[in-house]
C-alpha cells in the first residue's frame, strides 16, 4: 500500500507534538478517543499536516518547545500520566508543559527517570533492541555471595514472563549492595531476577540511563540536561530501530514482555 508522501502515522504525529508517547497513543486511539477530522481513527491510521487531531475532544497542536528532564523520582511516586492517579508523576513535577516519562520505575524503586515531550526520541530508547544501558544500585535483605552475583550476570530464568534475561554486568559493592547493568527492560526485572535466587530487594535506586548521571541530584528534584547530554544522547539513539512494534515480525520463540525493569 502506498501512502501520500505528506502523511505520517497518526500514533507519530501525536507523539511529536509532545501529548503523549507513540505506544501511548496507540492506547489512545485503541479506546476510541482519538479522531481525525471528526471522525474516530482506527490503529495503523495516517494524517495529513492540515488533519484536525483531537484527544477526548482536545486540539492536537504541533509542538515547538521541546523539553529533557531528568528527574530523581521518590519512592512512592508512580511512573503514570494518568492525573486521576494519586502521586501520579506529572503531578509531582508539575512542569508547564505536557511531559511525560521514558520508561518506568516502580512505585516503591528511586532514582533517575528522563521525561520529554518528544515522542520521537522516547520510542528510540525504549525499543529493546537498542540495547541501551540502565544503572542500577540495589540493596538486599541478606548477605551477597559469588554465586548470586555469578547467576546474575549470566542470565535468571523469569518463567512467568516465558523468557530469560540476558547477561549483564554485576558488580558486588558491599556485603548487601551491587551494582547492576541492564540492556533490558522486562517487567520488574531485577526484583524478579533476585526473588529468584531467594533475595527480596530492599532499596533500588536507578543512577544511569545511556550518558546521563543521577548524580548529586537531590531525591525529589529535577533538572534540564545539558545540550551537551542532549547531544550526545541523541547522537547514541540516531541509528535506533523506531518501527512502531506491530509492524514488526513476530517472535516465535515465545511471548516476550516489556515494561519496568527495576
Amino acid at each position: 500500500m502506498t501512502h501520500h508522501p505528506d502523511s505520517t502515522r497518526l500514533n507519530k504525529a501525536i507523539s511529536d507534538s509532545g501529548y503523549c508517547s507513540r505506544r501511548q497513543a496507540d492506547k489512545l486511539i485503541e479506546q476510541g478517543v482519538v479522531t481525525v477530522n471528526g471522525t474516530v481513527a482506527t490503529l495503523g491510521d495516517r494524517a495529513m499536516p492540515e488533519d484536525e487531531i483531537r484527544v477526548e475532544g482536545k486540539l492536537i497542536k504541533e509542538n515547538d518547545t521541546l523539553v529533557y528532564i531528568a528527574l530523581n523520582k521518590p519512592v512512592g511516586i508512580t511512573c503514570t500520566t494518568d492525573q486521576r492517579v494519586e502521586g501520579n508523576v506529572v503531578d509531582f513535577i508539575n512542569h508547564k508543559e505536557r511531559i511525560f516519562h521514558v520508561g518506568r520505575l516502580d512505585k516503591p524503586s528511586e532514582g533517575l527517570l528522563l521525561m520529554t515531550n518528544d515522542g520521537d526520541i522516547v520510542n528510540k530508547i525504549l525499543r529493546a533492541g537498542n540495547k541501551h544501558e540502565k544503572e542500577y544500585i540495589v540493596k538486599v535483605d541478606r548477605p551477597i555471595t559469588a554465586d548470586f552475583i555469578q547467576k546474575m550476570g549470566n542470565g535468571i530464568p523469569l518463567h512467568e514472563l516465558e523468557t530469560t534475561t540476558k547477561r549483564c554486568e554485576v558488580t558486588q559493592l558491599s556485603r548487601f549492595v551491587f551494582k547492576i547493568i541492564l540492556v533490558q527492560g522486562l517487567n520488574r526485572q531485577i526484583r524478579r531476577m533476585c526473588e529468584y535466587l531467594g533475595y527480596d530487594v530492599v532499596e533500588l535506586k536507578r543512577v544511569r540511563i545511556m550518558n546521563i548521571e543521577l548524580g548529586e541530584l537531590p531525591t525529589g528534584k529535577w533538572r534540564s540536561l545539558t545540550q551537551m547530554e542532549l547531544n550526545e544522547l541523541k547522537n547514541a539513539v540516531s541509528e535506533s530501530d523506531n518501527t512502531p512494534a506491530m509492524l514488526k515480525p513476530q517472535r516465535t520463540e515465545g511471548k516476550r514482555r516489556r515494561g519496568r525493569s527495576s
